[in-house]
């Protein structure tokens, strides 16, 4: 197939999966009795970003270092000021205290890990890589002995058999959506002369992170800005955490394949985030404000390849 057609299947295969994923996720956390904050930031943030380890694994795989890493640094920058920001003009995203400490914290320092060993001269290795993943399994140790239990709204999550269904369905695919994807995006790297970690920060992030923005868009729709905000939070710990980790065991990443700026972004609209939910949440100027300067750096992206 065309690589326009691969890229447009490939996305379309991952929104579906991923949101296959979540709902079959959410049926057994609930099962489970798990606290609501505690499903926004590891059942749905986890869940909804299946599409971004699926693609970084197979770009990574497949020898494009660029747009696996890509894929998680423009990860990051967009659910913080695509998805935060459209999900606060829904409805204002407050998190308590705790929660914004213990995830926060997490979320910031998976950033900063992230800057630090994309910019080491050695790059990403395997050891790197199992240090994230102990990362990874002391935060949700953490993550999972806060809060008690509340149900989400009605509606929000399917039997327990039917979720089971739906989450092996959703594995098969974004597994499958991941192949396409990262080989049409190669494709039309190559032929438009611009670099993988543009086309990884960009095309492939966005297309990825499509399923965070549903889910977060359905919680804020529904008056559950604190779980938009776990999403994204718990989102961007395990795309650092959870992708990075496992993709640098399965194909280590050499370093110089990321610039400083676009990891300084990063960090910056981490810091960001955290400072506006810290001062008193997020509400609808911040949502705007975190949305107009997105658009400004999807701009500065596109200006750069041009």
């Amino acid at each position: 197939m065309s690589p326009l057609v691969a890229l447009a299947a490939g996305l379309a295969l991952l929104i579906l999966g991923g949101d296959l994923l979540v709902r079959g996720a959410l049926a057994l956390a609930l099962r489970l009795g798990l606290p609501a904050a505690v499903i926004g930031a590891t059942v749905m943030g986890f869940g909804t970003s299946a599409p971004e380890l699926a693609a970084s694994l197979e770009a990574a795989l497949a020898g494009l270092p660029g747009i696996a890493l890509g894929n998680v640094v423009g990860s990051n920058v967009a659910n913080i000021g695509l998805i935060l920001g459209v999900s606060a003009l829904l409805a204002p995203a407050v998190a308590d205290r705790a929660t914004l400490r213990r995830d926060g914290t997490a979320m910031l320092l998976a950033a900063l890990a992230c800057a630090a060993l994309a910019l080491a001269p050695g790059g990403i290795g395997r050891l790197a890589g199992l240090g994230l993943l102990a990362g990874l399994a002391v935060y949700l140790l953490v993550a999972l002995r806060g809060g008690a239990a509340e149900a989400l709204p009605e509606g929000a999550v399917v039997p327990l058999r039917r979720g089971l269904v739906f989450a092996g369905a959703g594995l098969a695919a974004v597994v499958l959506g991941a192949g396409w994807l990262v080989d049409g995006a190669s494709v039309l790297a190559a032929e438009a002369g611009v670099s993988e970690a543009v086309v990884g920060l960009t095309v492939v992030a966005v297309g990825t992170s499509l399923p965070e923005l549903a889910a977060s868009v359905a919680a804020a729709a529904r008056g559950r800005g604190d779980l938009a905000l776990g999403n994204v939070l718990g989102s961007n710990v395990f795309n650092v955490l959870g992708i990075l980790g496992v993709t640098a065991l399965a194909a280590p990443l050499p370093g110089g394949v990321m610039t400083a700026t676009d990891l300084g972004v990063m960090v910056g609209a981490t810091v960001l985030a955290l400072a506006l939910a810290a001062a008193g949440g997020l509400g609808r100027l911040a949502g705007v404000g975190l949305l107009g300067l997105y658009a400004l750096y999807l701009a500065t992206l596109a200006f750069g390849a041009a």
